[in-house]
């Protein structure tokens, strides 16, 4: 094996690691299903970027950067939920990117592909890995009290409207980490299902963080060895592996 794919190998468990932590309050939000939404917002970009033949991944944070403000924006202005003012962002981007994104490279922005990273992109995507976690850890207490008691939040000087959007942009750079493996269509199965196991399996919040940042890790490595093994595509592998946890956390709840 050489660098570049042990690069992306440790990225990608890295990236399911904070996945798992920033699904976890999105299942708290109410939003998991979110994820799944803002990753088509990135299909425009990723279509433009291969018709001008640059880097993908830029054209993809480019076009999610505007969607999640577009979204923060509508959210604040109207009486729009998050889900509803996702859904509104979400049918246009997917048109958009399916009719300017080339035939030939659909595939891989809808369903993502294992290729290698060299070094500045790997130390890129690590230092994005930390900017998620460490959000994740400083703001945990604030973001569950403006979650539970938005009044008792407001009181205490805690300005959500402001919080809201620092979260979205951390998820929106989450989704972006796992557009290159996962692609568009499912990535926001890495955000949704390892959250979905540790609530079934836990009690407590730091359970609950943990619990679902592994759930993503065993997933992605299952899907590595399943599909290397077996010559399957990693994306889809990676989400049935993920699927099969969730299955059999269900079963341990009921046991």
């Amino acid at each position: 094996m050489s660098s570049n794919e042990t690069y992306s190998i440790v990225l990608a468990l890295l990236t399911a690691f904070a996945s798992g932590l920033v699904g976890s309050f999105a299942l708290m939000k109410r939003m998991t299903l979110a994820g799944d939404v803002i990753s088509h917002i990135a299909l425009p970009g990723l279509g433009l970027a291969i018709l001008f033949h640059i880097n993908p991944l830029i054209g993809g944070a480019a076009t999610l950067f505007i969607g999640i403000l577009l979204i923060w924006s509508l959210e604040g202005s109207t009486n729009l939920t998050v889900e509803t003012a996702i859904g509104v962002i979400f049918t246009a981007s997917v048109a958009i990117g399916a009719l300017i994104t080339p035939s030939e490279d659909l595939i891989e922005a809808l369903f993502g592909g294992f290729t290698g990273l060299d070094t500045p992109s790997f130390l890129i995507g690590l230092g994005a890995v930390l900017v998620i976690v460490l959000f994740i850890f400083k703001f945990k207490n604030r973001l569950i009290l403006g979650l539970f008691s938005p009044e008792l939040a407001a009181s205490t000087g805690l300005n959500l409207k402001r919080l809201n959007l620092y979260y979205l942009l951390i998820f929106g750079l989450t989704i972006l980490l796992g557009l290159k493996f996962l692609g568009a269509i499912l990535v926001g199965a890495l955000i949704i299902i390892p959250a979905a196991i540790g609530r079934q399996l836990t009690h407590t919040l730091s359970a609950f963080l943990f619990t679902s940042a592994l759930a993503g890790v065993v997933a992605v490595a299952l899907g590595f060895l399943i599909s290397s093994y077996y010559n399957l595509e990693l994306g889809p592998t990676v989400v049935v592996a993920a699927s099969a946890l969730f299955l059999l956390s269900l079963i341990k709840k009921k046991t």
